[in-house]
């Protein structure tokens, strides 16, 4: 054998000589390490943040009032004249908009749009049957569109991954802690801590965060799902008089978390893309939930659902293929498929690509007519579920 050979057999030799968990495990403290130093470049944190300001105009829309009512709202008490911008423009915050939908509730309850007497919390389990459709994407856009008509919301992240946590500005690697997701509200340990105290405020007015983080991954595979069923519940409950509608972000693995976000929910809304790779798991993966859920029931345990919907997500109206499949859905499944459906942009990804989504990036940063067109069928979907919504509470649409 050559020298050349001994020294690189050497070499292999002692590269493994160190276990690989060690060098991964050196790996992930050298990223955190640089991610502490560099995050509040690429990353902000959620303090830093803080979401775009309205044109008069989408204001006015917002509140369901004219551009004149709103003018002459603001030339009648000037309590509420907003700053301007460059241009000499009003530019109104979020939290002005919901200032100016009390100052109109106190003659017209019904611009608060608060859940009144008798109206239960909305619980809404945002789930799918296969990874990678959108869920995320549809979660975050809803919850967002809710605090922008008012709503009180809650947003949950169960998803060990935490993409929804990041669109809120959360950082689970450097910002999360031990039992500072949903996990430390239900874990009976004695290291438990009530929801309120785990729940954090956002950028965004009008929206709490319960973030992810991969702690949940131990909640998932560390305890029985039905000694978890009822506690989401609970810890739910503890906070129902400080919001309307939880949004809750399920794992896209239906674990003991996941199953108590189903029980607990009052609105289940599945996201499918409509690809052939997606419905080949659709049957099994539905069929497993029915018989959790119905083992709970038989259980003894408190069901109430509104409303089942699935949402179709990623969708390309020009492919003849998504088409038929789309089609294939509302045969199978009438009205519970969703009317309107979220489209395949290149407007979503690239606000997701920068940790927004496109209700905060605004329309100047894309070409006007992709991201008109792309906003008006979010708010379609969003409006669609609004309306759900409102009918479980008894309101008129």
């Amino acid at each position: 054998m050559s020298k050349g050979a001994e020294s690189r057999i050497a070499g292999r030799k002692q590269v493994s000589a160190t276990p690989f968990d060690a060098v991964i495990a050196a790996h992930a403290d050298a990223l955190t390490r640089q991610l502490e130093r560099v995050g509040a470049r690429f990353a902000p944190p959620a303090a830093r943040r803080e979401l775009r300001r309205f044109p008069t105009g989408e204001a006015a829309r917002l509140i369901g009032i004219t551009d004149a009512y709103l003018r002459q709202l603001i030339l009648s008490d000037g309590a509420l004249e907003p700053e301007k911008g460059p241009a000499g423009r009003r530019q109104f915050t979020l939290a002005q908009i919901n200032d100016l939908r009390r100052h109109l509730a106190r003659t017209r309850p019904a611009y608060l749009r608060h859940r009144r007497d008798g109206e239960h919390l909305q619980v809404l389990a945002v789930t799918t049957v296969k990874g990678r459709s959108g869920k995320t994407t549809a979660a975050a856009h809803l919850a967002q569109y809710l605090a922008l008509q008012g709503y009180r919301v809650l947003a949950v992240d169960l998803d060990p991954q935490a993409a929804l946590s990041g669109l809120f500005g959360c950082r689970p690697e450097l910002d999360v802690g031990v039992s500072q997701t949903l996990y430390g509200a239900v874990r009976r340990d004695g290291a438990e801590r009530p929801l309120r105290a785990i729940l954090r405020p956002t950028h965004f007015p009008g929206i709490d965060l319960v973030p992810g983080h991969l702690e949940l991954m131990a909640c998932e595979h560390g305890a029985v799902p039905e000694s978890l069923v009822g506690r989401v519940a609970e810890a739910l409950a503890g906070i129902a008089d400080d919001y309307d509608v939880v949004v809750v972000d399920c794992s896209a693995q239906l674990g003991g978390l996941t199953l108590g976000a189903l029980c607990a929910a009052t609105g289940i809304l599945v996201t499918v893309q409509p690809q052939m790779l997606d419905l080949a798991g659709m049957s099994g993966a539905l069929r497993m939930t029915a018989d959790l859920l119905g083992a709970v029931r038989e259980a003894g345990g408190d069901l109430r659902h509104d409303f089942l919907r699935y949402l179709v997500t990623r969708y390309e109206p020009h492919d003849g293929r998504q088409t038929e499949i789309v089609g294939l859905l509302r045969s199978l499944f009438g009205e519970q498929v969703m009317t309107h459906a979220v489209p395949l942009s290149t407007a979503i990804a690239e606000a997701g690509a920068s940790g927004r989504t496109l209700y905060e990036a605004g329309r100047e940063s894309f070409s006007r007519q992709t991201y008109d067109r792309t906003v008006e069928a979010l708010d379609a979907v969003n409006a669609e579920i609004t309306r759900e919504i409102a009918q479980a509470w008894g309101r008129a649409a």
